[in-house]
């Protein structure tokens, strides 16, 4: 697979598209030719910003599984099926969140939308993805679901485990496709402390510097004999977790 010029546009889809990394992945794919359908929560803003890259745009509360699944497949019979999945949605859990501390409730709400909508949405179109021999997937996580290092050291649990999750489906995943010779990628990055929503206002990253990785991942030239997938990378560089 490769980066070059296409006689065809590739299809790719973005999760979390109408603002922040999410949007900044859709506006760099767009760049690179690419037809991007943008997945968000947000009817007003996720039309607002189709309109403003020249995206597609579909939306869902990611965290209804049911509804998730339902839309991915909607997504899958209207526009066909995508060579990339950009995952950039997702929630921070609440301050205080401590295992001891977390409710049920919280402990759900950010299992639901930050793994267990990746793993609906994956299992839900990249099968087709996979079996076409020609599909890559990039999941946003974050550095504090580190199994080493500080990553699970306590505090925010309910997040920072979540992203251990994804970390770990990522690796999965990528092994139970070869790691790649069959032509299906998967990455996790790290876009580590952005100027987001999320991340605040003071945060020491643009939103730039923070997609820049999923971008290059989802644009790269890879070659199965010497690149390699199922890895966490941040400035990509691989980030052993």
């Amino acid at each position: 697979m490769s980066s070059a010029t296409q006689s065809t546009k590739r299809l790719s889809v973005v999760t979390g598209g109408s603002r922040g990394l999410g949007y900044e992945v859709a506006r760099s794919l767009i760049a690179n030719g690419d037809k991007v359908v943008i997945v968000s929560q947000d009817p007003e803003r996720s039309a607002k910003a189709a309109l403003e890259l020249g995206a597609s745009a579909e939306v869902v509360d990611l965290q209804d599984l049911d509804a998730t699944r339902k839309k991915f497949e909607e997504i899958q019979s209207k526009y066909g099926v995508p060579e990339v999945l950009v995952l950039a949605h997702g929630v921070m859990s609440e301050k205080m969140s401590k295992t001891l501390r977390t409710t049920t409730q919280e402990w759900r709400r950010v299992m639901a939308i930050n793994l267990d909508s990746v793993f609906v949405a994956i299992n839900t179109i990249c099968p087709a993805m996979a079996e076409a021999r020609n599909g890559r997937v990039i999941i946003f996580t974050a550095c504090l679901g580190r199994m080493s290092g500080p990553g699970n050291t306590g505090g925010l649990a309910p997040y920072r485990i979540s992203k251990a999750g994804v970390n770990a489906l990522v690796r999965n995943l990528a092994y139970e496709t070869n790691l790649g010779a069959r032509g299906f990628l998967i990455d996790a990055t790290c876009p580590n402390h952005t100027r987001t929503d999320m991340g605040g206002a003071d945060a020491p990253r643009s939103v730039e510097e923070g997609a820049e990785t999923a971008i290059w991942l989802a644009t790269r030239t890879f070659d199965p004999a010497t690149d390699k997938t199922g890895l966490f990378w941040e400035d990509r560089n691989i980030i052993e977790w």
